[in-house]
């Protein structure tokens, strides 16, 4: 089961704290570094202020080597479907083939409204159109165009570049959706991601919902990546309890956790959680 870290730079994390963040993940052995996509603080002054995740994620592809990158969750409602894949293979290419995506419907409406951006109330319409959109510019053929007529977005013969330096950017899908999210995650992801908020409800039957609707579509459950997100609270997390956890969700069928870090300054607190590695 790999195990990643992930922070929410959206409270004040510096490019500088961030990079530390991720090269202690990179040499402390963890597979990955995530991080959110908010540009509001949810506690805090906020200061420095917020970042833009994929100008950081730009960044961190030049200044880390083997850790895999990406975002839980891009919000559908921040970018446009085509220059977000186009920064995406950007960053693919800048990172050696080391990037995901991590794409969502957004939420949380208070930031939307501070920063101006359209918060639409029917948002699921716009995030399957922008998954279609990313995964047919990457998924083109060579020498082709990608053409694309939906009810928010129409893209007329796109070039489809820049080629992706993987052979598929993985793409990730999450939520606790019976129906919608199950769905979308079969038909265009290839991890489906769960927050395990409350560890009296048992992610293997979310686990087992996207199974059946890949299996639905004739897409075998196994071709999906499960994993789940493990906040380790605003204090530190005893060691014995992250052990229960982790295999807890082993247990559930993970094959991949993110560890959350709510203080992504605290460097000794990430080193003494990668001894349980």
């Amino acid at each position: 089961m790999e195990i990643c870290t992930f922070i929410e730079p959206q409270n004040g994390a510096s490019y500088d704290e961030q990079l530390a963040f991720a090269l202690a993940t990179e040499q402390l052995g963890f597979h990955g570094f995530f991080r959110s996509d908010h540009f509001l603080a949810f506690e805090g002054d906020g200061l420095p202020g917020p970042s833009d995740t994929w100008v950081v994620l730009a960044g961190l592809a030049r200044d880390t080597s083997r850790i895999r990158l990406g975002t839980l969750v891009s919000a559908a409602t921040f970018r446009h479907p085509s220059v977000l894949a186009i920064q995406v293979a950007n960053i693919d290419a800048m990172s050696g083939g080391r990037i995901e995506l991590g794409l969502g419907a957004g939420w949380n409406d208070k930031e939307h409204r501070a920063y101006g951006i359209p918060f639409p109330a029917r948002r699921f319409g716009i995030l399957e159109e922008q998954l279609a959109i990313v995964t047919g510019l990457w998924g083109t053929p060579a020498g082709e165009t990608f053409d694309f007529a939906g009810g928010h977005y129409v893209l007329d013969a796109a070039p489809a570049l820049p080629r992706t330096t993987q052979e598929r950017i993985p793409l990730i899908v999450g939520g606790g959706g019976p129906t919608r999210t199950p769905a979308l995650a079969a038909a265009y992801a290839t991890e489906y991601n769960y927050f395990w908020f409350d560890a009296s409800k048992d992610p293997a039957a979310r686990f087992a919902q996207v199974g059946d609707a890949a299996e639905a579509i004739g897409r075998a459950r196994d071709t999906l990546r499960y994993s789940l997100v493990l906040s380790l609270g605003a204090s530190e997390m005893p060691l014995d309890e992250i052990t229960r956890r982790l295999d807890a969700a082993h247990a559930a069928g993970a094959d991949r956790v993110y560890l959350q870090f709510l203080d992504h300054r605290d460097l000794d607190y990430l080193e003494r959680v990668a001894t349980l590695l």
